[in-house]
């Protein structure tokens, strides 16, 4: 998108403004960061209850063909083919060198493959997934439909009291189901480490229904800076930041998104260069960093050892509300990833004490049926 381009809006625009959103640009689209209570009570409020998160700026593709599994694994390097019906799986596309081009989740639907990809990334993967793999199964945008993603532990209540089949669900499973009269598709997963659900819906009906469940005093709005500390928190990457095409899944510490098959048979783009890392390291590795004192650590932080040699780089940092002090995520050299490692972040040009930490920050609560 030209940088002068007009900002995009999603069908919650009118609803962000008149519950008080403080709106920024975000992937070319205008997207509440916080309403009235502010970032750290939004996110509080998701840990402790449950928060609405607009994400329909995210691209939401169906893959249509007998053949659309296997055309798939050609582009990311997990089992797509062995993925069970109603089952979602997180994974990558990858290019030649090793690089991801994008995070996306892949459902199971049945008789399509539903696909969500990044806001920043959408139009550059479907025009990806068109020449790759546009021959062998239909690739088709959803322009139609909004995102919704409902979070925290108090999540499962408040939606299935209009959905009550929802209850039953899995993490990272799929069901089609009507909420509230609205057809929708339903994934329980999430991008916050909290148990939680992903609603596409049609875009007419998408205000009608968020507006649904924040009648609900369980359940409140919540914008993209508490989403963004919600994800560090919960050690999750963030595409452009965390991840892009100058990192590999290994050094990710992705590894888990290939499994045995895709291992052994290879067949993806990079697999030369990532079944390599897989089986002899690689020489860096995404870690958790956790800042002595109250001074965060944001992105492009470098990272030295004790000694003064710069050893990486802080590619995520900021305040952990649940934590109750800075945390950061970032790459250091493979000898310096084992946890415990001392390491000093440069802040203000400052050398200042820090720790390689095991990531999450804060334990997951996915529900696992």
């Amino acid at each position: 998108m030209p940088a002068d381009a007009p900002l995009q809006t999603t069908p919650l625009d009118a609803l962000h403004r008149g519950l008080g959103a403080k709106m920024v640009p975000f992937a070319g689209y205008d997207m509440p960061v916080q309403y009235p209570a502010g970032i750290l009570a939004e996110h509080g409020w998701t840990r402790g209850h449950a928060g609405l998160f607009d994400v329909s700026h995210m691209g939401q593709v169906r893959l249509r063909g007998a053949t659309a599994a296997a055309a798939l694994e050609r582009l990311v390097p997990s089992d797509i083919v062995g993925l069970k019906p109603q089952r979602t799986r997180y994974t990558l596309f990858t290019n030649d060198q090793g690089g991801i081009l994008d995070d996306l989740m892949v459902t199971n639907a049945g008789d399509h493959l539903f696909l969500v990809v990044n806001a920043a990334c959408k139009v550059a993967d479907i025009a990806h997934l068109q020449a790759k793999i546009g021959a062998d199964c239909a690739v088709e945008p959803l322009p139609d439909r909004a995102l919704l993603a409902l979070q925290g532990p108090e999540a499962a209540a408040a939606l299935a009291q209009h959905a009550p089949e929802t209850a039953t669900l899995g993490f990272m499973s799929f069901a089609t189901v009507s909420v509230a009269g609205v057809p929708c598709f339903v994934t329980r997963s999430g991008y916050t480490g909290e148990d939680g659900f992903e609603i596409s819906v049609p875009n007419d009906a998408a205000e009608r229904l968020a507006r649904l469940l924040l009648a609900d005093p369980r359940v409140k709005p919540i914008g993209l800076g508490a989403r963004d500390s919600l994800r560090l928190e919960a050690g999750l990457c963030l595409y452009g930041h965390d991840i892009d095409t100058t990192t590999t899944p290994i050094e990710a510490d992705l590894a888990w998104t290939i499994q045995k098959r895709r291992r052994e048979a290879g067949g993806f783009p990079g697999a030369a260069v990532i079944l390599k890392q897989l089986a002899a390291g690689a020489p860096r590795k995404r870690v958790g960093l956790k800042p002595d004192g109250k001074a965060p650590a944001r992105e492009h932080t470098a990272v030295t050892a004790p000694d003064g040699a710069a050893i990486g780089e802080v590619t995520s940092g900021g305040f952990g509300p649940t934590v109750g002090g800075p945390v950061a995520m970032g790459y250091v050299g493979a000898r310096h990833a084992a946890p415990g490692s001392a390491v000093n972040l440069i802040v203000r040009d400052q050398p200042r004490p820090a720790v390689v930490a095991p990531l999450p920050f804060t334990p997951h609560r996915y529900h696992r049926s």
